[in-house]
């Protein structure tokens, strides 16, 4: 199986001005996209939601003794990544489709696949 690193970016903005009741229904988009993926052979391996990425810090530099590490994100951008899943799977194509649940919300507009490279 290979494994494939499915990315959320999200409008920060929309979702800290959501009700209770679209965070409670983005958390069921979540939870049926993990039903989902089992039920249609996909394996969840890890995952987790990132805080806002006004808590992010970035590091830049050249060298272990050369770094310069700055608060916020490391692109403003009107969407940040705010969370992932990391998925093993045989079908890419199908696991495109079951990443269709989490496109059902406001909160998600598109979904990156990407598959990881073996270390």
């Amino acid at each position: 199986m290979t494994q494939y690193l499915v990315l959320l970016p999200s409008p920060e903005a929309r979702y800290a001005t959501a009700s209770d009741q679209e965070k409670q229904e983005l958390h069921t988009a979540h939870t049926e996209f993990v039903e989902l993926l089992g039920t249609r052979g996909h394996k969840m391996v890890g995952g987790a939601q990132l805080t806002p990425s006004t808590h992010a810090r970035v590091a830049r530099g050249s060298a272990l003794d050369d770094v310069t590490v700055t608060d916020g994100p490391f692109a403003e951008s009107a969407e940040q990544v705010a969370g992932y899943y990391l998925v093993e799977s045989d079908d890419v194509d199908d696991l495109a489709q079951v990443c269709g649940r989490l496109l059902s919300t406001p909160f998600h507009p598109a979904v990156e696949i990407r598959p990881t490279v073996a270390m």
